[in-house]
Parts: structure tokens; sequence; C-alpha cells
């Protein structure tokens, strides 16, 4: 008797699931703004959905931290304190620092070219001052330094970090010249990168962080 073949495809992600990335994405665009109470009947209704599996996506983002589940009052979207950004900044910049450290030591010339042909893309979306463009380059820069360090321990502590900066961060280049702020931090970065400086990139990817910081402080205060 022949054994029966393995069936090795991928299902197709659960709808819960999808409506979580959907909202996720919502959550970092601020269409759904931090501190925003999300209406689950409005939104099922536009996703043609039933409570349940909406409900299922908000304990998803809940257990991410993205959202906050409150009884008999229903679901918020996360919004941090001052106290919450100064705590997680840091913690950041260490990070991203020791990750701009690692990917330098270990960058080829193609990987060279390759971040310098990102910091292109900044400068172009800089020049033009599309801060929505420049801000997804700058995710794009940052994601290409994860990957050539290679450091897997270190790219899952900035992922889980980076959720939460990610609710503010776009915020600060809205702030009058801190876009050309961050660009002159990035041509810090790219040229101790191009320069083989592995202390040099790091602390100017820590400096770069704490910068965001310090931005996003200013805007709070100037609202």
């Amino acid at each position: 008797m022949n054994a029966r073949p393995h069936n090795h495809s991928l299902a197709a992600p659960a709808l819960y699931e999808q409506v979580a990335e959907r909202l996720r994405s919502r959550i970092y665009a601020h269409e759904l703004a931090p501190g925003a109470w999300v209406d689950e009947q409005a939104i099922a209704t536009e996703y043609g959905i039933s409570r349940t599996p909406l409900r299922e996506a908000l304990k998803v983002l809940a257990s991410e931290g993205l959202v906050t589940l409150k009884p008999r009052r229903g679901c918020y979207v996360t919004e941090l304190s001052e106290q919450d950004l100064d705590e997680i900044f840091p913690v950041m910049a260490l990070l991203e620092g020791r990750c701009a450290h690692e990917a330098t030591r270990k960058a080829t010339d193609d990987d060279r070219k390759l971040l310098s042909d990102i910091h292109a893309d900044l400068e172009r979306h800089a020049a033009a001052n599309d801060a929505d463009h420049f801000f997804e380059a700058n995710q794009r820069f940052h994601d290409a330094l994860q990957e050539l360090a290679g450091n897997r321990w270190l790219r899952q502590l900035i992922e889980e970090t980076r959720k939460f900066i990610k609710l503010t961060r776009r915020d600060s280049l809205n702030l009058n010249g801190r876009l050309r702020q961050s660009l002159a931090e990035h041509r810090k970065i790219i040229a101790a990168v191009q320069q083989r400086n592995p202390d040099a990139a790091a602390q100017c990817m820590h400096e770069h962080i704490l910068s965001g910081r310090a931005a996003l402080a200013k805007l709070h205060t100037s609202r």
C-alpha cells in the first residue's frame, strides 16, 4: 500500500490575523489615533465580519501593547505617556546603536552601496519635504542595518520595542526643522559606516534615536 503523500501547503492566515494586521497598519498610520476608542461595531461592519474575529484580533493587538481592553468601557488605542517615552527611547538607542556597530563591522562593499542608495532616497525625500516617504525610507535604512548585523536576538528586541516607537516616531518629523535635523544625523551614520568605524556608527545612531525623543518632547510642549 502506498503511503499518502504529505501535504506541505501552508494554510492561509486566519481571519482574525488578517484583521489584526489591518488594524495594526491603521494604528501605525494614525488612522486610529493614540487614545482613540475603537468602535467595534463600525469596524465589523466596514470589514463585513462578525464581532468574534474582530475581538480575537483586538486580543492579539492587546498582547502586543498596541491597544488596551478596558472592562465595560471597550477598547482604546494605546497612548504612551511622557514617562513611557523617556523610558523606551534610551532602550531603543542602546539596541539600535549596537545594531549599527555590528552592521558596520560586518558590511561588505555591496552592503555599503545598498545603505548609500537608501540614504540617497532620504536625501531626495527631505529635499521634497515629503515626511511620509522620508519615514518609509528611514524605516528601510534601519531594517537594512538589522539585516546586516545578522543578530537575531538583537533584531527581536528591536522589533518588539519598535512597535511602541512607531506609535509616535512619524509625529516628530512634523516638528519644524526635524526632518532636516534627522537627515543630518543620518549623514553622520552613513559616513561612519562608509569609513568602517563601528564605534562611531554606534554613537551616531544612539544620538539619532535620543534626538527623536527630544523632538517629540518639543512637539508635545508646542501643542
